[in-house]
Parts: structure tokens; C-alpha cells; sequence
């Protein structure tokens, strides 16, 4: 059995019964939702100097509406579920390894937001009145995995570096091009959307590793502060870059 196909199949089958458990308890799906929209906002005021790039707008995108927004990937998800078994002999293997990283890090972003969600459930309970990112501090101190929270963003710089490679890959633009047919005809429509719209944002930035630098670099300093920073402090901070829409904390001197 081609061990990608049971990464892909084994990080569906996680999400769909935290789908299943959220479908079944409002409050839960609520507070989810929450959640992801929060964080959703936090990404794009990270990197609201690359989403207003002419040269990284499209890959920032990218990374916003396919690994950090509130969207519902239950099609997608049934898609690449579908084809798990099959998809080594219907895609090269550079993109083989792309469809399993973007299982893995689905897969374990939907679990960390799933605790999310139930700490923010128990901590309305006791602070109502409570601000959001002062809820959200507290929510994620309380989970307080660092570990996992450090795996999640080398996976996704994981999915970044394969997306880039695919972009080298001779011949491959053109092979997705003439899939379209028969990917529609399949059911497939969301993979081979996913799966053109990450090629050509990363083929317009003509190399991804400072894209992928500045994500490192703004990311783990959100891990550190999150877990680090005095409460009040890092609750401030979250709110200001909220309410401005802008990382100025985090830009570098680079012009993009």
C-alpha cells in the first residue's frame, strides 16, 4: 500500500469524525467557528504587506484560503478521500507528496482547532465578557502544546517547499491543464482547482524561500509570544494588529 495514500486516508478519516462530532453539537460548531475566523483574521493582518504584494499576493492568498481560513473543505476532503488509493497512478509523486502534506496539516490544524473550540466553550462560561484575543491567549496557554503547535507550521512550510519544487517540475503546468476533463468528470473539481490555483501562486513568485522565510520567521514569532509573552501584553498586541490590519511589529526592512 503507498504509504501517501494512508497518510491521505488517515488524516481524512480524523477530520470527517470532527466534522462528525461538530455536526452534532451547535455550540461546539459554533465555537469553532469562532475560532478559525479569528485566527483567519490574525493570518491576514500578519501578512497584509505580502497580501498587498504584486509579487507574494497570490501565494499569501493561497495559504489563506486553503490552510488558514474558516472555509468548509468537506468537498475537497471527499475528494482526495475518494482517489487516496488510486492517486499515486493518477499524479506524479512530487504531487502525490503535496496532496499527503496538505492531508497531514488539514488533518492536525482541524484537531488543534477542535481543542480550541472546547476551551473557548468552557472559558465563556467563566469570563463572558471577555475580549477575543484575550480569550484566545488564555485558550491557547491552556492547551499549551508547544510541540504540536511547532510541528503544525513545519508541516505547512513542509507543503510550501513541495508546492515550490512543483513549480520546477518540466512539463507539469501543461499535465495539469489537460486533467481538467477528466478530474471534473471524476468528481474531482475541488483537487484540481486546489491543486492548479497552489501552482500557479507559487509559479508567480519565481522562487518560494523568502516567502517561506517571512512565514517562518512571523509564525514562530506568534508561537513564542503566545506561549511566552506576559498575558495582558500579548493580548494587546493581537488586538492592535487587529485593529490596524497591518503586521508593523513584524516587517522586515525587505520591499516586496
Amino acid at each position: 500500500m503507498d504509504t501517501s495514500a494512508q497518510t491521505i486516508r488517515d488524516a481524512l478519516q480524523a477530520v470527517s469524525q470532527l466534522r462528525q462530532q461538530h455536526a452534532s453539537q451547535p455550540a461546539l460548531a459554533r465555537a469553532g467557528a469562532e475560532v478559525k475566523r479569528f485566527q483567519a483574521r490574525r493570518f491576514q493582518a500578519t501578512y497584509a504587506d505580502l497580501l498587498h504584494s504584486p509579487r507574494y499576493k497570490t501565494a499569501a492568498a493561497f495559504f489563506l484560503q486553503e490552510l488558514y481560513s474558516d472555509k468548509d473543505y468537506a468537498s475537497r476532503d471527499q475528494q482526495f478521500a475518494r482517489i487516496a488509493d488510486t492517486i499515486a497512478r493518477l499524479f506524479p509523486q512530487s504531487v502525490v507528496n503535496t496532496a499527503a502534506a496538505l492531508a497531514e496539516i488539514h488533518a492536525l490544524t482541524e484537531t488543534l482547532d477542535d481543542l480550541m473550540a472546547r476551551a473557548w466553550i468552557a472559558d465563556a462560561s467563566t469570563t463572558p465578557k471577555s475580549s477575543e484575543p484575550a480569550r484566545y491567549v488564555r485558550c491557547w496557554r491552556q492547551l499549551g502544546d508547544r510541540a504540536a503547535r511547532q510541528h503544525q507550521l513545519e508541516v505547512v512550510l513542509q507543503l510550501g517547499q513541495s508546492l515550490g519544487r512543483l513549480t520546477r517540475t518540466l512539463g507539469l503546468r501543461t499535465l495539469l491543464r489537460m486533467m481538467r476533463r477528466p478530474a471534473a468528470a471524476a468528481g474531482l473539481d475541488s483537487l484540481q482547482q486546489f491543486l492548479e490555483t497552489g501552482f500557479d501562486a507559487f509559479a508567480r513568485m519565481g522562487g518560494a524561500d523568502e516567502f517561506l522565510t517571512l512565514l517562518r520567521q512571523r509564525e514562530s514569532e506568534w508561537i513564542r509570544a503566545l506561549f511566552d509573552d506576559e498575558a495582558a501584553a500579548c493580548e494587546t498586541r493581537l488586538a492592535h494588529l487587529l485593529a490596524a490590519g497591518s503586521p508593523p511589529e513584524f516587517n522586515n526592512a525587505t520591499s516586496f
